[in-house]
């Protein structure tokens, strides 16, 4: 069976989207569309900006959507998925992809997450780290035990958690999770504490314009990061988007259960090639290639 993933914040670069738009006239009506809905010329920052440029919460989520989304509509007869799932933000383009959600509304609703994510960082100062070879309950105990927000975030695959909270509480924790064996404590470069408490205020935000937005059922499940099953009601997608900001993404568990569903050949549809890497983690058996 045949399932298609989106990646999330992380996989941009400078020139993404460029060869879409030079060769394909509907990735270029696409791409046009969006710098209109924006109200900014957003395809200027994904084929020229730096990577300082492309880094800014607000700019970066609409770039990858943009990026996916292009990709998955330009395979025309090709995308035929029998399940899809996205890390993160690439849920709203796998949402977009099997039709639960329109194109404008989709890009609308990232651009305003993005853009509350962003303004949520700056009220609440935070940010995350992964953190490599050390068993996940061990990693949940540890920041439980801090007198911070630190919580686990991404599951990724095994033997790597990011974890994310107040940059004290990521200073702590960090030490302790090396004190405990952790191979590496990597801190990384984000605008915030993404899929944490520290994330409430967006939450809110991102609530009343998703209660905006109509939602249709999808074409196939939708593996979604909070509940890790394949969702196919537009009520319960809708709430799992909503919790999803400070609720940890769940992607191990999340692949391991479209696995068990009969998945044994997965695309990676948009910039890069990392949710490729972490699925060949999860389970080397299985299938794997990547579309940009």
């Amino acid at each position: 069976m045949k399932a298609f993933v989106f990646p999330g914040q992380g996989a941009q670069f400078s020139g993404m989207g460029k060869d879409l738009y030079e060769k394909s006239p509907l990735a270029r009506e696409l791409f046009e569309k969006a710098n209109e809905l924006l109200g900014f010329r957003i395809t200027d920052i994904m084929f020229e900006g730096s990577d300082e440029d492309l880094r800014q919460t607000k700019v970066t989520q609409p770039a990858i959507f943009l990026h996916s989304i292009i990709v998955a509509k330009t395979l025309g007869e090709q995308f035929q998925p029998d399940m899809v799932a996205g890390h993160s933000l690439g849920e709203f383009s796998a949402l977009v992809a099997v039709k639960a959600l329109s194109f404008e509304d989709g890009l609308q609703l990232v651009y305003q997450r993005a853009s509350a994510m962003q303004k949520a960082g700056e009220i609440h100062p935070g940010t995350m780290a992964a953190i490599l070879n050390l068993p996940d309950e061990t990693i949940e105990k540890i920041c439980a035990g801090i007198d911070e927000i630190v919580v686990s975030a991404n599951y990724n695959c095994p033997g790597q958690v990011v974890i994310s909270g107040s940059i004290k509480g990521i200073d702590i924790a960090c030490e302790q999770l090396l004190a405990a064996g952790a191979k590496r404590a990597l801190k990384l470069k984000v605008g915030g504490a993404f899929h944490s408490p520290l994330m409430e205020s967006a939450g809110e935000k991102l609530k009343k314009a998703i209660d905006t937005v109509s939602f249709k059922t999808p074409e196939c499940p939708v593996y979604q990061n909070v509940s890790t099953k394949g969702e196919t009601s537009p009520e319960k997608i809708k709430a799992n988007l909503i919790a999803q900001l400070t609720a940890p993404v769940k992607w191990t568990q999340s692949v391991q259960n479209m696995i068990a569903a009969g998945a044994n050949d997965f695309t990676e549809l948009g910039p890069g090639n990392v949710l490729q890497g972490l699925i060949k983690k999860i389970n080397s058996e299985v299938q794997t290639q990547g579309v940009s």
